[in-house]
């Protein structure tokens, strides 16, 4: 019979705590194609309700189970076509879910490089080894003396050699590799020195040329920190355990207490040789891996927020926008856009050094203003965005406000095939002001369009591991686009991509059918376009909107599959779905049991009654505006007590940084973020988070600020 108790859904729900039903019917719909936003949104009655982040967990933890699975089925057939597998060992290899221990049970039977201990056995001293080992020989340099041969001059080469094969047989002990493992895990030190002739070179890793930590409490951003310097050639690094006390634990598993002394001193140094020579430089090899994954994974998960919180930033949602990519020698780029983000002109303005041309600049902003009708400001926060501002606050425009923009990675997008293909006849400038522009009409819609790690949030994006990372930032793009829901008629390509179910062919595909057809008058026209089939439909349409539609639960998160039980529930209290769509009272009426079954549950029940109260709502809080303090331009305007405004701009494992309006952000250390212990800044800021900080510290040399949070009050 199946081991049932070691199958990939037992093992993820004994390690989640996640039932095992839920378990097993998220993976069921997961190899059946369906999508984690669809499961966590439409079949909350299958898996118990679980969210996106557990899908995911155990989506990855699926994947490398089956993995784990692959290489158990390779070690034991290689074992196995060797003649080597017993019943004990084909046992302990199927029961291992540990890959590092799986690897020490191969270890022994892998096809061998050409060692020392190989070329000793094939040298014929295997026999030898033995004899040494059992520890039963008083005299070995005389029984080395029946060994020597061509190849082995003399008994001192036999024992050396015979030595060489004990020490192998030591370095591919499972028990043995365990201890030296237990004791890296529970023991060892990271150490970074700086290379000799290296400081100034290194001077950003001042912290680390003299560093010692534990490494089970070395933090993410220290060990990337550390490595990276590495791979620069300006830091060593390495990882080390007390060796005599590691030692002390091997020793007692080799050598024996009533062995002959001659022979146990031979297989006393053969443990001391395998330990330094072959075991403590692999097992170093694992924790540095171990350490790097642990490190990635905390950088990863940083990364990840903050991506959310940029792509969920507020939109200022559809409004005429005025944009300026601001400059000083080649002037600022002002576009205008109209409700859903189209280029209506463009046009340069010099409001700054060196023509500081104000008077034909503030000319031509009232006349786009008034041309355009615009109704907001967009201004990108990157060189001369403080000089811009404070001339547009000088124009006391009527009815228009003033958003300061991240530019972060505008410039990837204007010089990008896709901004290209949109303006083929526009510069990169004109490029940049119009994505400048458009993020503040729908910050997701149009960040989408740019490789997420050219935003600019997190730490050390490019040292992690680019597959986790990739898949990760993807998954956070996919559940920010559907929690939000897109409009089939006037979504991007880029973004309809990211929608469940559709993927970039069949959003090309959606594209070109409503250039030729038009808008979509309602989600089961979107049946039409060419390879839309069932499954793809089902996944999808619960994230589509067709707010013009004329179905009013097609501008709604209600899945067409739940249409026929709206119906049902208007048709039970004696009104249209027009008159309890936006109904809250009407919605009160309702008994709920009355249509819970199998598949529809309370949870389902509950999404569709709160999307009936509030049609096609956006989960996004409004755009504010903020105003830096007028009196700082630059770092040299900053001094130690100063309160002053800012705005979160990036968020670490260390701290979180303030844009203060002179493009050099300020740095809060988590220390400084709160009188009590605060274990990561995330759990206090979030990014776009207006601030009130205090300025502890400015260090012109080497161009940081240090500010607080600590006793200022935010107002």
């Amino acid at each position: 019979m199946p081991d049932t108790h070691n199958s990939i859904t037992s093992i993820i729900a004994r390690e989640t705590g996640i039932p095992e039903k839920s378990v097993a019917a998220t993976i069921k719909l997961l190899q059946e194609g369906a999508t984690i936003p669809f499961i966590s949104r439409y079949r909350k009655e299958m898996t118990g309700s679980l969210d996106e982040t557990a899908i995911f967990a155990i989506d990855n933890r699926a994947q490398e189970l089956a993995e784990l699975s692959d290489r158990k089925n390779y070690i034991l057939t290689t074992i196995e076509a060797q003649g080597n597998l017993s019943a004990e060992l084909e046992d302990k290899i199927i029961n291992c879910f540990d890959p590092n221990l799986l690897e020490d049970l191969y270890l022994p039977f892998k096809p061998r490089r050409r060692t020392r201990a190989q070329i000793a056995r094939e040298n014929g001293l295997e026999p030898l080894a033995k004899m040494i080992m059992a520890q039963t020989c008083a005299n070995p340099q005389d029984a080395a003396k029946r060994f020597i041969g061509a190849n082995v001059e003399d008994t001192d080469a036999a024992i050396a050699g015979a030595s060489d094969i004990i020490a192998e047989w030591i370095n591919e002990n499972e028990a043995a590799r365990s201890r030296v493992r237990d004791q890296f895990r529970r023991f060892a030190t990271i150490t970074s020195k700086v290379i000799k002739g290296k400081e100034e070179e290194a001077s950003n890793y001042t912290t680390y040329f003299n560093y010692s930590a534990p490494l089970s409490r070395c933090t993410s951003h220290n060990y990337l920190a550390m490595r990276r310097g590495e791979s620069e050639g300006l830091l060593r690094v390495s990882i080390g355990v007390d060796d005599s006390r590691t030692l002390s634990r091997l020793y007692p598993l080799f050598v024996k207490r009533n062995g002959e002394a001659a022979s146990s001193e031979l297989v006393t140094n053969a443990v001391a040789d395998a330990y330094k020579r072959l075991t403590r430089p692999a097992i170093e090899n694992e924790m540095a891996a171990e350490a790097k994954t642990k490190a990635d994974a905390s950088a990863i998960e940083t990364f990840t927020s903050n991506l959310r919180q940029l792509l969920l930033a507020s939109p200022l949602g559809s409004k005429r926008v005025l944009a300026i990519d601001p400059g000083f020698r080649t002037g600022c780029k002002v576009v205008c856009l109209d409700g859903n983000g189209n280029l209506l002109c463009h046009d340069v303005i010099y409001p700054t050094p060196p023509k500081s041309d104000t008077h034909e600049a503030a000319h031509t902003i009232f006349r786009l203003v008034m041309e355009h009708d615009i109704e907001a400001i967009a201004l990108g926060n990157g060189t001369a965005s403080r000089e811009t501002e404070r001339f547009l606050r000088t124009l006391a425009l009527p009815d228009v406000r003033i958003f300061v923009v991240s530019e972060n990675g505008a410039s990837i997008y204007s010089a990008s095939k896709v901004a290209r293909d949109e303006f083929p006849d526009k510069d990169v400038t004109v490029r940049g002001a119009v994505s400048i522009g458009r993020r503040l009409i729908d910050p997701l819609a149009e960040l989408v369009k740019i490789d997420p790690k050219s935003i600019g949030v997190g730490q050390y994006q490019h040292d992690v591991d680019q597959t986790k990372l990739k898949a990760a930032l993807d998954m956070t793009v996919v559940s920010c686009v559907n929690s939000v829901g897109v409009d089939v008629n006037t979504a991007s390509r880029q973004l309809l991509a990211y929608v469940s179910g559709i993927g970039d062919s069949l959003a090309g595909n959606i594209v070109a059918y409503r250039a030729e057809n038009g808008e979509f008058p309602s989600r089961e026209a979107i049946k039409r376009v060419p390879r839309m089939g069932p499954k793809a439909y089902e996944q999808a349409a619960g994230f589509l909107r067709v707010p013009t539609g004329d179905n009013i639960l097609d501008h709604t998160a209600v899945h067409p599959e739940r249409y026929g039980l709206v119906k049902k529930m208007a048709a039970d209290i004696g009104m249209s779905l027009e008159e309890i769509v936006n109904n809250p009272s009407a919605m009160k009426e309702l008994d709920l049991a009355r249509y819970m079954d199998s598949e529809t549950g309370l949870e389902t029940l509950t999404d569709i009654i709160h999307e009936l109260e509030k049609p096609g709502r956006d989960p996004r809080q409004e755009a504010e505006t903020i105003e830096f303090d007028e009196s700082i331009n630059d770092i040299t305007d900053l001094k130690a007590g100063m309160v002053i405004p800012g705005i979160v701009n990036n968020i670490t494992d260390f701290g979180a940084f303030v844009d203060l309006g002179i493009h050099k952000s300020g740095l809060i250390h988590v220390s400084q973020l709160s009188d009590k212990r605060v274990r990561h800044p995330s759990e206090v800021l979030k990014l776009h988070q207006k601030v009130t900080v205090r300025v502890i510290e400015v260090d012109l040399k080497r161009d940081r600020i240090a500010l607080t949070l600590r006793d200022v009050s935010q107002n």
